[in-house]
């Protein structure tokens, strides 16, 4: 029977700090077991001999290895879990308010003992608050209260998007919404559990309420839509989050099947370990930043075009077919220009994002017969056939908001109000304990001189 050794005793064969073997983990380099009692990793000592034989191995072009203790989401092989849970599964059986609870909490809310599609209610864009039954209401609020933002923050934060030039994409509106919210809250520097959880939940619901109405009069200005929309077109005001960012981003009826799609879309992209947006969120947290310059901070990061803003690329290329056959000619363009097809591949998964997986087979469940899913899967196949990477989050997220008819840059917002769960979870550890979190630069400059 093989002994396995412990993480300090792999790190010391290898001659590496534990935060490196870690490290090589994330990078799929050496595989890790769980102990009995699952409080530590076994790793096998024939593939720690291969490692230590092949030597240290080199970090890939452009790639920094950056290792940070947390109980929040494993990423193991291709499979992605929040505190131990199947993300996949969640996505399907529990709602984004209640997965967030638990990213922040290790506990899920009361719920009620229905189905997650029974707890999203399908409304229409100009369905009033009153329209909505009793039943519906109290189905959907058994997971516990409705988040809302306090009224100060809304009122800010409409204000000041509602000045921005039409045409300004969500994601560029949440990045002035945020901060201006947290103008309004004077204990955002409250950091104790408690207070930052309530600042949490007024964060998401903020973001989404502020935004404008996808069904805004093109006749009025900004100023005077806010009134006029949020009393006569906005979705109702306690209901999920998924509902009422829906209705922020398309001004038709939402189907059951895409209403689950978009709720799960907001599961699978709530948290990804240190990815490049939380890696900052986390850096402000660990200098007491409050949650509202967290998220900010998280914002600016997530709209790379490599991160977060990688779905607009996505959107851009299915809206440009005209059809399934106008698909070829779409692609050749964009690699004529020297482009690379946006969605495809992922530096963590090998084998496939599990979350496009699960987020394409919602969409096609809900839309079977939408043209703009017959130009998604014509774009799949014309990258299949150029034996390119599987589709990745951002190309299932882009599909998703083309079939369901969305604004430009949807993608962009279901993206930002998702990982914003994930960024307070990650500030909730940073304040918890350890100090600042400092990376150290290794200097390429001109050695020193001597003299001036």
């Amino acid at each position: 029977m093989t002994e396995f050794l412990t993480a300090a005793q792999a790190a010391q064969r290898l001659g590496v700090k534990p935060a490196t073997l870690y490290a090589y983990v994330s990078r799929g380099l050496i595989g890790r077991s769980k102990s009995a009692g699952g409080r530590g990793s076994l790793f096998d000592p024939a593939e720690v001999e291969e490692l230590a034989r092949r030597g240290r191995p080199r970090r890939p072009a452009g790639v920094a290895d950056i290792t940070v203790e947390s109980a929040i989401t494993e990423i193991a092989g291709d499979s992605l879990r929040y505190r131990g849970l199947d993300a996949a599964r969640l996505a399907v059986s529990r709602t984004f308010e209640e997965v967030a609870e638990f990213l922040w909490t290790g506990e899920f809310p009361p719920s009620a003992a229905t189905p997650v599609a029974h707890r999203l209610r399908v409304t229409s864009p100009a369905q009033t608050p009153a329209a909505s039954p009793p039943a519906q209401a109290a189905a959907q609020t058994a997971a516990g209260q409705p988040w809302r933002a306090t009224p100060a923050a809304l009122a800010a934060g409409r204000a000041a998007q509602g000045v921005l030039p039409a045409g300004t994409l969500p994601l560029e509106r949440l990045q002035v919404i945020v901060p201006t919210m947290a103008a309004t809250d004077p204990l955002r520097l409250q950091l104790d559990r408690p207070a930052v959880l309530a600042a949490g939940r007024n964060i998401v619901a903020g973001m989404v309420d502020c935004l404008p109405p996808s069904a805004t009069p093109a006749t009025l200005n900004p100023l005077e839509s806010i009134a006029v929309t949020e009393s006569s077109i906005s979705a109702d005001p306690d209901g999920p989050i998924a509902e009422r960012l829906w209705s922020r981003l398309c001004d038709q009826r939402a189907s059951p099947g895409l209403l689950r799609a978009v709720s799960a879309a907001l599961v699978l992209l709530a948290d990804h370990e240190l990815a490049a947006s939380t890696l900052a969120a986390r850096v402000a947290a660990s200098v007491h930043a409050d949650p509202y310059a967290v998220v900010g901070t998280g914002l600016g990061a997530m709209s790379g075009a490599l991160h977060g803003g990688a779905s607009l690329g996505v959107e851009t290329l299915i809206a440009a077919a005209s059809g399934p056959d106008d698909v070829p000619r779409v692609v050749a363009e964009l690699l004529r220009r020297g482009e690379k097809v946006p969605g495809f591949g992922h530096l963590v998964y090998r084998g496939g994002d599990p979350r496009a997986v699960v987020l394409l087979d919602l969409v096609r469940r809900a839309a079977p017969k939408s043209g703009q899913l017959a130009v998604a899967e014509a774009v799949l196949a014309e990258v299949r056939q150029k034996c390119l990477p599987a589709p990745n989050i951002d190309f299932a997220l882009a599909a998703l908001t083309q079939v369901a008819g969305m604004i430009r840059g949807a993608g962009e917002a279901i993206f930002a109000v998702a990982r914003t769960a994930g960024w307070i979870a990650h500030a909730l550890e940073a304040y918890a304990g350890g100090g600042p979190l400092r990376l150290r630069a290794v200097y390429t400059g001109r050695p020193a001189a001597d003299g001036p």
